[in-house]
């Protein structure tokens, strides 16, 4: 696994569960799986002291020779994660970006990261079947196994890349290409060059022997000029060798039966914890005791492709026609962070904001709330919906991406069902989902009940994406022998 995140050691968002949650799927099943991540300088001292560093300097061999270090954790199950430290390009707090923008060197940093992944077979002298590249980031590996490295220990060792996030892409300057080691002839239109540039996802697109995205439906919009980011036509000529999978959670860290952050303890048949949760939940946000009053809440990265734009219009015309509470965990675009903060000014008691990122407040918010919104754009999978299905907190999305293949639109003539989809992103929209979750709630409490019980009766375990992966490494293992 090549992985510019991974959990618990460095999160900004879903890639770092879906990768570790993965890894340690594939480890518990036999397979021999190993992780490498930058050394990132926001990794605490408690895992630092679990690390060995192993015992020789790490040349990689870009265009020119540059060191490194790398450091080992030999995790419980056995599965190897290893560090790749350099000062210069990782030991900073922040993985992309310095809060408002994205370090000028990126394509330097991860194209460092690639080479090493592609250097570090020699180091420790064992040969992987095949290398798991995640987003952008990594997404140079299948290009170095294709060329520079298509000869020696790597030569039938394949290749997989996972699209998370398409909007992310990597672009950088014509002069990465011999600073990355890599040939001038990859500047051409059907391999790196993209607008005068070099687009790094559009090279791993190319040379990936297979293709992954994070949910069946995204794997077709993606094909498409709306939701292609400008890598459609890409897409559509590796169309046979592009697979959706949809993604898992970890269902131990994710489980209301036990989960350790939460009040109370419940499941899909007594879910009597669940109210405890949610008025502990208001007592510690200041949110007004109100047993009959619904709770909708958000825990998300404040950015576009969220649609939490859209809710914060939406949000006055849905407090003052509707009797209902709102509570919000994120943070990102600083407009939007204070547009909630003056929201939870506006209506004191009915609305509580929290900008940052807390793991445990988050596990409260997804117990102890009744409804879940997620305004995406776009969502290529999306793990929040399936954290609140697990906890019996009902989905309020848009029918787009992995929200549509995860969530069922509830049919109000027989209460099956375990969400509220809506298709246009406008607040008429939200505002009118939001009033048919709260009519249900209020005059339906029995179809309610029967959405919760369905909701958290879905398994999204890691087991079957992640034999599904195996068929896919199969699959490269074959395009590429």
């Amino acid at each position: 696994m090549v992985t510019a995140e991974f959990s618990p050691y460095v999160k900004t968002g879903g890639l770092a569960d879906a990768v570790s949650a993965l890894s340690r799927e594939l480890r518990r099943s036999g397979d021999d799986v190993r992780v490498l991540l930058p050394f990132h300088g926001s990794i605490q001292e408690c895992w630092r002291r679990d690390m060995r560093p192993l015992p020789s300097p790490f040349s990689v061999h870009l265009g020119g020779e540059h060191w490194g270090r790398i450091h080992e954790l030999v995790e419980a199950d056995g599965l190897r994660v290893y560090f790749l430290e350099h000062h210069q390009f990782f030991d900073r707090w922040r993985p992309y970006d310095d809060g408002y923008r994205g370090y000028e060197d990126n394509p330097q940093r991860f194209a460092f990261l690639c080479r090493a992944a592609v250097d570090l077979a020699d180091f420790l002298d064992w040969t992987p079947d095949v290398f798991h590249c995640h987003d952008w980031m990594a997404a140079l590996v299948p290009v170095y196994l294709e060329t520079v490295a298509r000869r020696g220990r790597l030569c039938s060792t394949a290749s997989l890349l996972t699209i998370h996030n398409i909007a992310h892409q990597g672009y950088a300057d014509r002069s990465l290409l011999s600073w990355a080691g890599l040939p001038d002839w990859l500047y051409c239109q059907d391999k790196l060059e993209a607008c005068g540039g070099v687009n790094v996802l559009k090279g791993g697109l190319y040379f990936a022997n297979k293709l992954t995205t994070v949910s069946p439906t995204y794997a077709q919009e993606i094909r498409g000029a709306e939701f292609g980011c400008g890598l459609q036509d890409v897409l559509q000529f590796r169309g046979g060798d592009l697979i959706g999978v949809l993604n898992g959670i970890d269902c131990e860290l994710w489980n209301p039966a036990t989960d350790s952050h939460i009040a109370a303890h419940y499941d899909s048949k007594c879910w009597d914890g669940k109210w405890i949760c949610k008025d502990e939940l208001r007592r510690s946000c200041g949110l007004e005791i109100r047993p009959s009053v619904p709770l909708f809440g958000v825990v998300a990265r404040l950015h576009w492709q969220k649609g939490l734009d859209i809710l914060a219009d939406a949000l006055p015309w849905i407090l003052n026609d509707m009797n209902l509470q709102f509570i919000l965990l994120g943070a990102g675009d600083g407009q939007l962070e204070e547009h909630f903060r003056a929201l939870a000014r506006a209506f004191p008691g009915r609305v509580a904001v929290h900008i940052g990122y807390d793991e445990t407040f988050a596990h409260r918010i997804v117990a102890g709330c009744d409804f879940f919104f997620m305004p995406s754009r776009f969502e290529p999978c999306g793990l929040s919906q399936l954290y609140s299905l697990r906890y019996g907190t009902l989905p309020i999305v848009r029918s787009t991406g992995g929200l549509r293949d995860t969530v069922r639109h509830y049919d109000e003539r027989t209460g099956e069902g375990t969400g509220f989809f809506f298709n246009d992103l406008t607040p008429s929209a939200l505002h009118g989902t939001a009033g048919w979750a709260c009519h249900s709630y209020h005059n339906r409490p029995d179809h309610i009940n029967a959405m919760i019980r369905q909701a958290m009766d879905l398994n999204f375990s890691w087991k079957a994406s992640a034999g599904r992966y195996r068929d896919c490494y199969r699959w490269a293992l074959g395009a590429k022998r």
